[in-house]
């Protein structure tokens, strides 16, 4: 049986791959007509694709680049390289060269803060000069932290996002994906510290060293209703904001219903006409709200099995117990998939390792694969196994294994070789006698004419 199980990891190798990469459930299953340029919704528990709108195509990420820059962070707070109340003392590499329409948190070169202070000023209000003393904290210069913000971007399989700076300022080789940017928000999510802050609607620094007491506000309209009234959306968990001319206005939002947590993406939006409504709506909060509304009322999770009954059979040899046998379905795959989906339309596939097999076997052997699929897109496989044992039958095997013995090459040549070495002997001992026999009959002539006695003349 070892050739078969090693036919099965030959077979398994592309579906390990695959669970490497997004699994989509239903993408495309209803046109939302959102009003943005690129747009995704990721069941972030089970990283499965839900929604999908040019979601890998390059996008400018504005502020959203921030969610990078924070999990960098929470990444060296766990490493304990730092600590939420971590003092730092505000750089003039830090602060400079900022565009003024980027500074809201006013820092000054000398400026005492701690680690977690600085990061709700960057996660509520976008504060840009946060961003690089942060960055200068982690790595020492923002140039090393842009290169680290570039390999983590990597390690997380983010395929399309290149970054140039820490906090999104608009450059053509500064570019990220609605998929990629919703994977650096799973991954920042792991931390308590990052949901606790894009949670908070209001915070309050302390006076420092050298500046006072300064408030800071949630621009998550989801969360908070201090920049834009009327889109808090209670399962909202939050997410950050981000603008610029060239990137539209954008936002990444977290919701959780129960165990399940959605992850969303609107890129390039900006104020839109709704119907009914006399006022241009902001399409960033809206289409966000509608995206995650639209997950949780129409998407759930579902166990799919196949196990009950035999599906197939694979020919048995070396055994007289049974010429075949069954083979079942084993285990279940649970997927997230559209509440209208009828689990009966769902196709599957059966593959066989072997069309035959050798005895023994034993129930639960893995001799093929059942690949479930809808519309083209392949949901899992499970395995086939064997229903029952099959014992080996003594005197075939013993047979079998006479007649292979002599059907071996090797033995093949083994006993040609003992037949030619047969034949050259044979051969010679025929020669031999053959040149021996003459001599012996002209001894016998040579002695009777000696002893002749006719008459003489």
């Amino acid at each position: 049986m070892k050739k078969y199980r090693f036919l099965s990891v030959l077979l398994l190798i592309p579906m390990a791959l695959s669970l490497l990469l997004p699994a989509s459930a239903a993408i495309g299953h209803e046109d939302l007509n959102l009003f943005c340029t690129n747009a995704v919704l990721l069941d972030a528990s089970h990283n499965e694709l839900l929604y999908d709108m040019k979601a890998n195509e390059r996008a400018y990420p504005a502020s959203l680049t921030k969610v990078m820059t924070a999990l960098l962070v929470m990444e060296a707070i766990a490493y304990g390289r730092l600590s939420p109340g971590t003092v730092v003392t505000v750089s003039q590499t830090a602060v400079e060269n900022i565009p003024p329409a980027y500074v809201i948190g006013s820092f000054k070169p000398g400026e005492e803060i701690t680690i977690e202070q600085l990061l709700y000023c960057m996660l509520l209000e976008s504060d840009c000069d946060a961003s690089n003393i942060l960055g200068e904290a982690v790595d020492g210069t923002v140039e090393d932290f842009v290169a680290h913000m570039n390999r983590r971007a990597g390690e997380l399989d983010c395929q399309g996002t290149h970054f140039t700076n820490t906090y999104g300022l608009h450059n053509e080789n500064h570019y990220s994906t609605a998929y990629d940017l919703a994977l650096m928000m799973q991954a920042a999510l792991e931390y308590d510290l990052f949901r606790t802050i894009i949670k908070t609607a209001s915070y309050t620094v302390p006076a420092t060293n050298l500046t006072k007491e300064r408030f800071f506000y949630n621009k998550n309209a989801l969360i908070s209703n201090m920049y834009y009234s009327g889109y808090v959306y209670d399962k909202c968990i939050g997410g950050k904001t981000g603008t610029t001319d060239d990137a539209g206005r954008c936002l990444v939002a977290a919701a959780e219903d129960g165990e399940q947590l959605l992850i969303s993406v609107v890129l390039g939006s900006g104020p839109m006409p709704v119907p009914g409504d006399s006022e241009l709506r902001q399409g960033q909060f809206r289409e966000s709200r509608r995206l995650l509304e639209y997950g949780f009322d129409n998407f759930h999770r579902v166990t799919i099995t196949r196990d009950s009954e035999p599906v197939t059979t694979v020919k048995v040899t070396m055994s007289r117990q049974a010429d075949e046998v069954n083979l079942k379905p084993q285990g279940s795959i649970t997927r997230t998939l559209p509440k209208s989906m009828n689990l009966d339309d769902i196709e599957t596939r059966i593959t066989r390792f072997a069309d035959e097999v050798e005895a023994p076997v034993k129930a639960g052997d893995v001799l093929g694969l059942m690949t479930l699929s809808y519309n083209g897109e392949v949901y899992g496989e499970l395995d086939l196994v064997a229903v029952t044992s099959v014992e080996r039958s003594e005197l075939l095997y013993k047979k079998e294994q006479f007649f292979n013995f002599f059907q071996n090459t090797g033995v093949k040549l083994i006993l040609a070789a003992a037949g030619i070495l047969a034949a050259a002997v044979l051969l010679r001992l025929l020669v031999f006698r053959k040149r021996r026999r003459p001599a012996g009959t002209g001894g016998r002539r040579v002695r009777g004419r000696g002893n002749y006695r006719g008459v003489k003349r």
